[in-house]
């Protein structure tokens, strides 16, 4: 059965997708011979598991590249998706039992917890580094493992300080602050007026690991030294716990079981006068049918997140790769497949039709349209650029993703919020969690 675009664009996330058979391809115009291309399998087909989306346009236009990649090859894939918090344990069972989808597009540095389990991806990484202007340093890091490329990042989607500008005004602050002294005023006011601060405190895979880890690198706290030594337990990292307790004061009750879609739904209720998250808020009022969220649009304002007494950017954005695992039976297909999503004609597009959700992770990428159709689009521009990266500033690997997927930073933070433990206590019961993973 022939499936043209359009049935593609009608079809589910998870239902088959393909294209008519190889006899009926021969018109389509071979890719440009310039290009770095991998010749699919016969027969190849495709299984891809990537995250549910928060932005319609994300989705829309990754099935509308991928309908031109099945005109363009005849391999037929099958797009599937996972909440956000499910992709990372879906990709570890994939990982031990050797089975699934070949293509799983999971978050910050999961690949290095099965570096042996998937294909390397060197040199199609090289390949586009080269032509899009050269990797920024942090998806180096998250990609690579002793100089092989073993997952493929397609960028992150960045956090921001999102804001309603008329209620930050009220409050005396012509914009939101960008240092944590001028935060933490600026949420007192709020609150007063009735429009508190609310970030996520539960295991919410981006907001939350966001915003806690900005805040304890702000301070000079840290997870591990450079040498890996667990150096959690810090008078750093407890003047970070202090500032966020007294920065809890002012927040909405309930967000220490926020997930990453709670302040998403609070903001455009108006329930919130600022909170760190995507473009997604932004993109939802512009798209609502809804009069009354229609209403705040323009009052919807981001800033970049806010720097602490470190003097400099300490930003941690969720980042997403591709990894191509070693059971897949057409690992040429899946390579010609991350290739194609990631070239400019396919990039660009999808990144103008979801508003910049996912910031690049090549310098070629920011002078995409995006960045300049619609100002409120470019604190998220340099996200990627600008943002250290998970275990921080130790080396990456098998502990810095097992300790991330533990939730370590996020809890501790969680637990001098709730008012369970003081801020020594936290730290301490942080270190004596993150040795586990670190151990020697």
């Amino acid at each position: 059965m022939k499936i043209t675009r359009r049935d593609l664009l009608r079809t589910s996330a998870g239902l088959a997708i393909g294209a008519a058979g190889a006899d009926l391809l021969r018109g389509v115009p071979a890719f440009a011979q310039d290009e770095m291309t991998f010749t699919p399998e016969d027969g190849a087909e495709l299984r891809v598991l990537r995250w549910s989306k928060f932005v319609q346009g994300d989705e829309d236009l990754w099935n509308e590249n991928t309908a031109k990649f099945i005109e363009a090859t005849g391999v037929q894939v099958r797009l599937e998706a996972e909440s956000w918090e499910d992709i990372r344990p879906k990709a570890a069972v994939a990982a031990n039992v050797g089975s699934g989808p070949d293509i799983i597009f999971g978050w910050f540095d999961d690949p290095h917890q099965y570096p042996e389990k998937l294909v390397p991806l060197t040199d199609l990484a090289e390949y586009l580094g080269n032509k899009y202007g050269g990797w920024y340093d942090a998806p180096k890091r998250y990609g690579t493992r002793d100089g092989e490329w073993i997952g493929l990042p397609f960028g992150a989607a960045g956090a921001a300080m999102v804001y309603r500008k008329s209620w930050v005004n009220e409050a005396g602050f012509e914009t939101f602050p960008t240092d944590m002294v001028g935060v933490l005023e600026c949420a007192k006011k709020l609150q007063a007026n009735g429009h508190p601060l609310g970030m996520a405190l539960g295991h919410a895979v981006g907001d939350g690991n966001s915003w806690t880890h900005t805040i304890l690198w702000g301070f000079g706290g840290k997870m591990v030294d450079d040498d890996n030594n667990v150096v959690i337990n810090s008078p750093e990292t407890i003047a970070a716990l202090e500032y966020v307790k007294e920065l809890y004061q002012y927040f909405i009750p309930g967000t220490l079981s926020w997930l990453d879609s709670n302040n998403n739904k609070a903001f455009l209720a108006g329930e919130l006068g600022a909170t760190n998250n995507g473009i997604s808020v932004y993109y939802a009022a512009k798209k609502s049918e809804d009069a009354t969220v229609q209403a705040i649009v323009e009052d919807i304002h981001h800033v970049s997140m806010p720097v602490g007494p470190v003097g400099t950017p300490t930003e941690l954005h969720l980042i997403t790769q591709g990894m191509l695992f070693r059971y897949s039976k057409y690992p040429n297909a899946a390579k010609e497949y991350l290739r194609f999503m990631f070239e400019k004609p396919q990039y660009e597009a999808w990144q103008n039709a979801s508003l910049g959700y996912v910031a690049h992770p090549v310098d070629a990428y920011k002078d995409n349209a995006v960045w300049h159709d619609d100002p409120k689009a470019v604190p998220y521009r340099d996200c990627v650029k600008n943002m250290l990266y998970n275990g921080y500033s130790g080396a990456l690997g098998y502990s810095s993703a097992a300790a991330m997927a533990d939730y370590i930073v996020v809890d501790m933070l969680a637990s001098v919020c709730s008012g369970d433990v003081t801020p020594q206590d936290a730290a301490a019961a942080a270190e004596k969690r993150a040795n586990r993973f670190y151990r020697v």
